[in-house]
């Protein structure tokens, strides 16, 4: 049985999760929804494995990725898995080149087709190994190359209207979708071209465009 805590924002995903685990024997010591409790959490249980989702509030963007980073720094050997929608290059590349400190892994939520390759990737971890989503190789492998490949086209449509100096309520009525939708759309371009949250949005927008018109 693997002692696990789970990190995952949104609630009825982290319960499932949680209740999938415990079907093939293993426990959810903790279940966060953010990384500050995920944290937490790896500090008082000192789980086999830490399973955590990439965004996670408050920005949604990498956060609980840079989790993972810091806790592989803290609790060297930890095993991490990262279980998300998509990739975060720059973050990613760090976390996996922490392979030798101990298992490590990183599935795409889409590309798992049964339960069991879940399953047998989080044992697999925590028993020491390296998982990674065939995908995620492709894509930080591109990573050194243009940037902007990574965007859908969406996001491309909305950075080149940045591009143009178009403000998000601008964006929005052009594109006829509320400013939330627009909104998460910047954080993933932001996040794909490897601008953190620890540049100001105004600094990130302007670089993005840059990396866009040098394009």
């Amino acid at each position: 049985m693997l002692r696990i805590v789970l990190a995952e924002d949104a609630l009825l995903l982290r319960e499932g999760l949680a209740a999938l685990l415990a079907r093939f024997g293993h426990e959810v010591v903790a279940a966060a929804g953010d990384p500050d409790s995920m944290s937490a959490a790896v500090a008082e249980q000192s789980p086999d494995i830490v399973v955590t989702d990439v965004r996670m509030p408050p920005t949604f963007t990498d956060e609980g990725l840079r989790a993972a980073v810091a806790l592989r720094r803290a609790h060297p050997g930890l095993p991490v898995l990262i279980l998300s929608q998509y990739v975060a290059t720059a973050y990613a590349a760090k976390l996996l080149e922490s392979t030798n400190d101990g298992g490590i892994g990183y599935l795409l939520k889409d590309r798992i087709l049964e339960v069991r390759e879940f399953v047998d990737g989080v044992e697999r971890v925590a028993a020491g190994g390296c998982v990674i989503d065939p995908e995620v190789v492709r894509l930080l492998l591109t990573r050194h190359h243009n940037p902007l490949t990574r965007l859908t086209p969406r996001e491309r449509e909305i950075l080149a209207l940045m591009a143009e100096g178009r403000s998000n309520t601008a964006i929005t009525n052009e594109l006829r979708v509320s400013e939330k939708v627009v909104g998460k759309h910047i954080n993933a371009i932001f996040t794909k071209l490897d601008l953190p949250p620890t540049v100001t949005d105004d600094h990130r927008r302007v670089r993005a465009v840059l990396m866009y018109l040098r394009a």
